[in-house]
């Protein structure tokens, strides 16, 4: 799938996960900065809100409107993923008060995470922070649905993603 930055392309790394794929482990940083991988949500659905940085007006939108849904979702645990350091992800929930989603940090590992979810930004001005998109994972880390935004500027499908569960 091409991918675009304000209609221009972006070359994207790694391969896509696709529905019916198991994802790949992780360990990525929470708001302590301590390392989490997929079995610290064992059991649990997931969200997976991936996107370039926290601090740009269609990241900070996809963050509310996911914390919105993060309400009312069973069992399911919304992860929204970001190279932003964790620092600036405590300030940016803080400020807006989001309390329903979990914030990582790639920063220790963006190459590595985002290579591995198909999700790398590997030319233009965003070069090594991740692509916009929105992968829903089963109890048993089953991709359900999965959506790698076409326009990076642009919000992805979040009635499509929330369907699913």
């Amino acid at each position: 799938m091409a991918v675009t930055l304000k209609g221009g392309p972006v070359k994207i790394g790694g391969q896509f996960l696709s529905k019916g794929q198991k994802a790949p482990d992780f360990s990525l940083a929470d708001k302590t900065r301590a390392d989490v991988d997929l079995a610290h949500f064992a059991g649990k659905r997931k969200v997976l809100n991936i996107f370039p940085s926290v601090d740009t007006p269609t990241c900070a939108t996809s963050v509310r409107k996911f914390n919105e849904a993060a309400a009312k979702l069973n069992n399911t645990v919304v992860l929204c993923i970001s190279a932003d350091l964790p620092f600036a992800q405590n300030r940016f929930c803080g400020a807006e008060k989001i309390e329903n989603v979990q914030t990582l940090s790639t920063f220790r590992n963006t190459k590595k995470f985002a290579n591995d979810f198909g999700v790398s930004i590997d030319d233009t001005s965003l070069a090594g922070l991740t692509s916009r998109a929105v992968i829903v994972l089963n109890e048993n880390n089953e991709v359900l649905h999965s959506e790698l935004v076409s326009e990076i500027t642009e919000e992805p499908n979040y009635e499509a993603a929330l369907n699913v569960l």
